[in-house]
């Protein structure tokens, strides 16, 4: 049965000069998922997630955290959630532990030193606790920002572009961590430019572009839908033109008439146009080949496509 632990509905924010970066977006996140919202430069998500934080007041609109309005009841909502935000901290001169353990403070909640020492450790920054932050390499101190953020025990965690400017293998190593954390129970929203950090992670996926919600979907049911498939077949002669007989699939030629590319997704296979349709066909028209081989669509290519399509 779903259970949603954040519920916005209408919401909608213009600034000053009439710029509106949020129109009417409706969005559920169901409790322990990961769910990554997706999309380019200045389409809105870091203002989404500014605003269901309540660091930016909406024009229109309500958000619901974990059963609490995040303004009428912002307290109680608020210390809910944990924000790791792009920016890297600049605490140059406190050391790791107290820096996590300030923040712990700020959400009023009394010490407790065996919780800041769970999250170190999990977080492998517990033989760092003694070093200032500046002697910290640049991924070090995301994993502070990260220890900051679930310092007072938050149930949603919000992660803005957390690899940005991260080398490869530590981004594998912070989604180690992300499904550490989901694993216990607390559910986490990222916004990513890295499209495979999505693909990698996410349990459901949301394209946001020019402030709207575009569509929100389960990644294996989204690539299914709309993610392309491409068989290439390389043929025994070569062709001049698509035979008339099968110019009802999307078929190209390529390497000077020796390949035949066929472009489909699961919606031509339900309707006929499939795979094996299109051998029978090619079996009748007499055309031979001698190799095939197949490519399906990254969620990359997914999404390119959805945000040209709505430009």
């Amino acid at each position: 049965m779903n259970d949603p632990i954040i519920t916005i509905n209408g919401l909608n924010k213009t600034y000053e000069g009439g710029f509106q970066a949020l129109t009417r977006v409706d969005l559920t996140i169901q409790r322990g998922e990961i769910f990554a919202l997706l999309g380019p430069n200045g389409a809105g998500k870091t203002t989404l997630i500014s605003v269901v934080c309540g660091l930016v007041n909406p024009t229109a609109g309500h958000v619901t955290i974990d059963g609490f309005d995040n303004v009428s009841q912002y307290r109680q909502a608020r210390e809910r959630i944990g924000l790791v935000p792009q920016e890297l901290t600049n605490e140059a001169f406190e050391t790791v532990w107290n820096t996590v353990s300030f923040s712990r403070g700020l959400f009023g909640k009394p010490p407790n030193p065996a919780h800041i020492e769970k999250v170190l450790k999990s977080l492998a920054l517990w033989d760092k606790r003694h070093n200032r932050l500046m002697t910290l390499s640049g991924g070090m101190k995301r994993r502070v920002l990260i220890a900051k953020a679930l310092s007072h025990e938050p149930r949603i965690l919000f992660l803005d572009e957390p690899t940005a400017g991260v080398d490869v293998e530590l981004r594998r190593e912070m989604w180690e961590v992300v499904r550490q954390l989901r694993d216990n129970g607390v559910t986490i929203i990222l916004t990513t430019h890295y499209i495979e950090e999505a693909e990698e992670m996410a349990d459901r996926i949301g394209v946001i572009n020019h402030g709207e919600i575009v569509l929100v979907e389960e990644k294996a049911v989204l690539m299914s839908k709309l993610g392309s498939k491409q068989l290439t077949l390389n043929l025994q002669t070569p062709l001049t033109e698509v035979p008339a007989a099968l110019q009802r699939f999307e078929l190209s030629l390529a390497a000077e008439g020796h390949e035949l590319i066929y472009t489909y997704d699961g919606r031509q296979e339900e309707d006929g146009r499939g795979m094996s349709e299109l051998l029978s066909a090619l079996e009748r028209e007499g055309v031979a080949f001698k190799d095939l081989n197949t490519r399906q669509s990254s969620l990359e290519d997914i999404f390119v496509d959805l945000v040209k399509e709505r430009a």
